[in-house]
């Protein structure tokens, strides 16, 4: 049974506010992280701790996986979590937490995108003046944002851009191809193909030695430990689930509240954010506002 024309009711705007909240820490989060460990280290931890958090539960429903999906569990692993994770510790590197949670807004212009290009999603003339007015925003805050405004930072804010596109990737195939998979079930398969690959890659690093050489290692560790299982275990289960009871561009519109989020946590931790932040993060805004439904 498909739920994409049911209209969301109350609990659904409730599960929206609390994922913007918990993925609007996320990026001050991986800030602390990358006090101590590089950005190769920090994704990693990231994802192989989500990977072991969902470990009992891939155990434990692996009689319900389809295995004929395994294709679409490898995309939704890559792209909704595992490449992201990796653009956005790099990025965090030059670009700050605030402009990091701004630039993310661009989920759900991407979902439009691709749900048109890959997914055959109904397309409108409003739409796409959304999708160009948030394309805009963001050229602005790359191009003019104080963080980003020296011209070898620019690339640094195009991670975040095609961390975006992957989001856009993995909700349009949860949507399409993954509707009526057990959210928990699914979250559970995607990371352990993903989780693994990055616990060695991690233990192939000095990840071991920092703890012994740097005594913030343990504070940095317990900050990615904390964004691993709220920001990406839980959210993710929760994130999955919103989409299949009502569509990917509802589910990506937690967008609206992840950069206030965002910049206010930012802000609280020294940031500063100037005109052209606010001018891009208002063009974005109302690029997702005239793009939904």
């Amino acid at each position: 049974m498909s739920h994409s024309h049911l209209k969301p009711t109350v609990s659904h705007w409730i599960t929206l506010w609390v994922l913007g909240l918990l993925w609007g820490c996320s990026f001050v989060l991986i800030k602390k992280g990358l006090v101590c460990f590089s950005p190769v280290q920090t994704a990693s931890i990231r994802l192989g701790v989500a990977s072991l958090a969902f470990l009992p539960f891939f155990i434990w429903h692996f009689k319900k996986i389809n295995w004929q999906n395994f294709k679409y569990y490898a995309i939704v692993g890559l792209a909704g979590s595992g490449i992201p994770a990796f653009l956005f510790a790099n990025a965090q590197t030059q670009v700050t937490s605030s402009v990091s949670g701004i630039l993310n807004s661009l989920t759900p212009l991407f979902t439009f995108i691709f749900g048109i290009i890959f997914f055959k999603t109904q397309k409108s003339i409003r739409k796409l003046a959304g999708v160009l007015l948030g394309l805009l925003g963001a050229s602005i805050l790359i191009l003019f944002g104080k963080d980003l405004g020296a011209a070898g930072h620019i690339s640094y804010g195009l991670l975040i851009v095609m961390a975006t596109m992957c989001y856009a990737t993995s909700v349009n195939t949860v949507k399409r191809f993954l509707q009526d998979e057990d959210p928990i079930v699914l979250s559970a398969v995607a990371f352990q193909i993903i989780g693994i690959p990055a616990l060695i890659v991690l233990l192939n690093t000095d990840f071991i030695g920092k703890f012994q050489l740097d005594q913030d290692a343990w504070v940095s560790f317990g900050y990615l430990a904390l964004l691993a299982i709220i920001g990406t275990f839980i959210a993710t289960i929760l994130f999955f689930g919103l989409v299949q009871k009502t569509d990917a561009l509802f589910g990506s519109m937690t967008t609206y509240i992840i950069p206030i989020m965002a910049v206010i946590l930012g802000t609280l931790d020294g940031e500063v954010l100037g005109f052209y932040h606010g001018v891009g993060m208002a063009a974005i805004l109302g690029g997702v506002y005239l793009s939904r439904k």
